[in-house]
């Protein structure tokens, strides 16, 4: 059987779809529940501390946000965004966790580079980044949580923009300390 060029694009276009059409537990589980206790974690990580718990943060804010990989464009200008606006979430009371699948060293070399000074947690397998359903087969997807001081997942960002997600964060941290007063 013989394929003309159309016919080779048809196919791996009906490919692409079914791929992307597949469920969110075929691509590492779906999103937790709003207002539901965060799944929990333990993770190593670039502060020195070797290994770091969810409830390490009990009684702080935590935004636990997922990215792709280390050194990429879109995940640079993610880290970068957070770190500048790092003195605001502090204020608030809120600590940042980046998670990727990239290794331990890795992370040391990416924070060194972008004088990143919060912590960066190796999900090497993709258990946790699955937990919270951020996992895309090889490594995390770019979606972002935020974690009340009780441990309560209080809001889920998917379909983040770099350039401007870490306002986002502030601006919905600042709405939800409101009602928590």
């Amino acid at each position: 059987m013989s394929y003309t060029r159309r016919h080779l694009l048809q196919l791996l276009s009906g490919a692409i779809a079914l791929a992307w059409a597949k469920p969110a537990s075929a691509l590492g589980g779906v999103l937790p529940k709003l207002d539901t206790a965060a799944p929990d974690f333990s993770l190593p990580a670039t502060t020195g501390e070797g290994v770091i718990n969810l409830a390490d943060y009990r009684g702080q804010w935590v935004v636990l946000y997922f990215y792709p990989k280390d050194f990429t464009s879109g995940c640079t200008i993610e880290a970068r965004r957070f770190q500048e606006d790092l003195p605001q979430y502090l204020d608030r009371n809120a600590q940042i966790l980046g998670v990727s699948a990239d290794s331990v060293d890795s992370h040391a070399e990416f924070c060194d580079s972008e004088g990143l000074r919060f912590p960066l947690l190796a999900d090497e397998d993709g258990k946790i980044s699955k937990a919270y359903g951020s996992w895309l087969g090889i490594r995390s997807s770019r979606h972002s949580f935020i974690i009340d001081p009780m441990g309560m997942l209080r809001a889920t960002f998917t379909g983040v923009n770099p350039l401007v997600h870490s306002k986002e964060v502030l601006a919905r941290l600042d709405e939800l300390q409101k009602v928590q007063g």
